[in-house]
């Protein structure tokens, strides 16, 4: 039996997030069924972890097992042969037969993207938020920080989900401005997030942008854990999974 692990891109505007669902397009679904096309075989797929309807992705990391025998250098594209334009598989590797992808993640960085721009875009209306109020960059760059190392983020997690504990560690808390393209990237880097957390954070950062609230009141709204003292949760269609690490 061998363990096959594969990185993925995907634009997730059309689908209902990365989740098997019965009757609703879905990443895992999609993934699942080429993979069967080509092995004959029904598989589990196992990814780092869902990504909700709507949310994107640069390298979402997911392994099952086979018996097929297709050489390794051959996988990825026969996979890509059987999909829907808006997945690709970007590489697949075999691994050892212990590799998990959700179990042995150990950080995970995310990216939001924010159109500043009085127009904003035809063309990336679908990829990014749009935001058309000048916000404060540097006031943006000021708050990001106040969200990095360990805490409790009881209160930037939206209701659902089933997890134990909202104890988080963040490693890196970034906001750039392109002036170019009138962009803003916030880009998170943590050992794990709760269920919508990274666009509650992106909100709030936006609400320090916006001058309703300053940065240094980040560390008092942490540790409240009221879910109402955060900014609200912004749209999926900005966010993107860029990055799993694993040990």
């Amino acid at each position: 039996m061998r363990n096959i692990k594969l990185i993925i891109e995907y634009d997730g505007k059309s689908f209902n997030g990365w989740q098997k669902q019965p009757d609703k397009l879905n990443i895992q679904g999609e993934i699942e069924r080429a993979i069967e096309e080509i092995t004959g075989e029904k598989v589990d797929l196992i990814a780092s972890g869902r990504t909700d309807a709507g949310v994107h992705s640069f390298g979402q990391t997911a392994n099952f097992k086979t018996n097929s025998n297709i050489p390794i250098d051959k996988f990825a594209v026969a996979i890509n042969s059987k999909l829907k334009k808006a997945i690709v598989i970007k590489s697949a590797e075999e691994v050892d037969e212990r590799f998990h992808s959700r179990y042995n993640c150990v950080r995970k960085k995310y990216r939001y993207i924010i159109n500043n721009s009085q127009c904003g875009s035809a063309i990336y209306r679908g990829l990014e938020y749009h935001i058309p109020v000048k916000l404060d960059v540097e006031k943006m760059k000021e708050a990001a920080k106040y969200f990095e190392g360990e805490h409790d983020f009881k209160g930037f997690k939206a209701t659902g989900g089933n997890n134990k504990s909202t104890v988080r560690t963040i490693y890196k808390a970034e906001v750039t401005y392109n002036k170019a393209d009138e962009r803003i990237i916030i880009e998170l880097t943590g050992n794990g997030f709760l269920y919508n957390m990274v666009r509650i954070i992106a909100g709030t950062l936006v609400e320090a942008g916006l001058g309703k609230i300053e940065p240094k009141e980040i560390t008092e709204i942490i540790e409240s854990k009221d879910r109402a003292r955060a900014g609200k949760t912004l749209p999926a269609h900005g966010l993107y999974l860029v990055e799993v690490e694993y040990e």
